[in-house]
């Protein structure tokens, strides 16, 4: 008991310190014994006062974080995982007053959040993944600062092992990023045969589409995976499925965006139509023209592609391709008596 102010000192006693009651990882609620508490009768003036002291780590002196004459108190902002200390100052409406002994406490560990799960994923590792998501503090399906959830995030890297353990846990196979993109689509895009058939085991679908209504054909055909490809279409995928903006077809794109022969020689071969038209008539060997892929070029008009079809403006393959300035495809065109 430390000095005090008068000779009234003795009728006071030294309290117990302060009651640690629940703690989190940023709080510690504590109450304290009201033996030496008065009848709150009168002014405030004649109420016995608390105050809260906290331990300065750094300097081991103590500074006063509550006053007031509750008998509970709630100290916030604290840093997870760390040791406080803490006393009760009784002071009576004399002016007496007294500390309670010291109590020790450390804050909870931080609960585990987004940040630790999208962290196994970047790691690959299964057992923190798993350990994460039995915390039972963290949806499955949060998304990272790009907008992906964990199962897009998996699926994207080729994570076969994560992406299962992430959908037994209740991954949404169906969920979409901003732009509408789903775990599906983003495996076929990068090729991943294995993820791409799990994904279509527990549900996720071909015909799904993005924002823009390209379909997971439209991105493996801008992949270029073929062993993708061929599974999408051996499993009953349409080859023709048109997009929501341009109405392009999966071949279409090969020629605006890759112009790889051997991704459109695929598509063609499971019947995909290489005199169909976008909303400006334009076909596959237009685009094809246009973006000057001339081995792709070739490739259509040797599987039936018409030379002479004229767009909505009335220009053909053979006009596209002065127009562009494209002497190679002007060449092949010639050589094929094609005006």
């Amino acid at each position: 008991m430390l000095p005090m102010p008068n000779s009234g000192l003795q009728s006071l006693s030294v309290p117990k310190p302060p009651v640690v009651g629940k703690v989190s990882h940023h709080t510690i609620d504590l109450s304290w014994d009201t033996e030496n508490n008065r009848a709150r009768a009168g002014p405030p003036e004649n109420w016995t006062r608390f105050s809260v002291e906290e331990e300065n780590s750094r300097t081991h002196k103590y500074g006063t974080i509550y006053v007031g004459y509750s008998t509970q108190h709630t100290v916030e902002g604290l840093e997870p995982s760390t040791s406080y200390k803490f006393r009760l100052k009784i002071t009576l409406p004399s002016g007496e007053f007294t500390y309670s002994p010291v109590v020790s406490v450390s804050t909870a560990r931080e609960p585990m959040n987004g940040k630790n799960l999208h962290r196994a994923l970047t790691m690959n590792d299964e057992e923190e993944l798993i350990r994460v998501l039995q915390s039972g503090t963290v949806d499955v399906n949060v998304p990272d600062t790009l907008g992906f959830t964990p199962l897009m995030v998996t699926a994207q890297r080729g994570f076969l092992s994560l992406v299962r353990t992430l959908i037994e846990h209740g991954a949404d196979v169906k969920k979409k990023n901003s732009s509408g993109k789903d775990s599906l689509m983003l495996a076929c895009f990068h090729g991943h045969l294995d993820v791409v058939k799990y994904l279509r085991d527990r549900g996720a679908t071909w015909t799904s589409r993005d924002r823009a209504g390209c379909t997971p054909l439209h991105w493996a055909a801008d992949g270029g995976h073929l062993p993708v490809l061929a599974y999408m279409i051996q499993d009953g995928c349409e080859v023709d499925v048109r997009d929501g903006v341009s109405f392009w077809t999966p071949l279409m794109r090969v020629s605006a965006v890759s112009g790889n022969p051997a991704v459109a020689s695929l598509l063609t071969r499971a019947g995909a139509d290489v005199n169909a038209r976008d909303k400006d008539g334009k076909t596959p060997l237009m685009v094809a023209v246009l973006n000057n892929h001339e081995p792709l070029v070739q490739l259509l008009l040797g599987n039936g592609a018409d030379p002479h079809v004229k767009n909505e403006f009335g220009s053909g393959v053979a006009e596209m391709a002065k127009a562009f300035g494209r002497q190679n495809i002007i060449n092949l065109l010639e050589g094929k008596k094609i005006q």
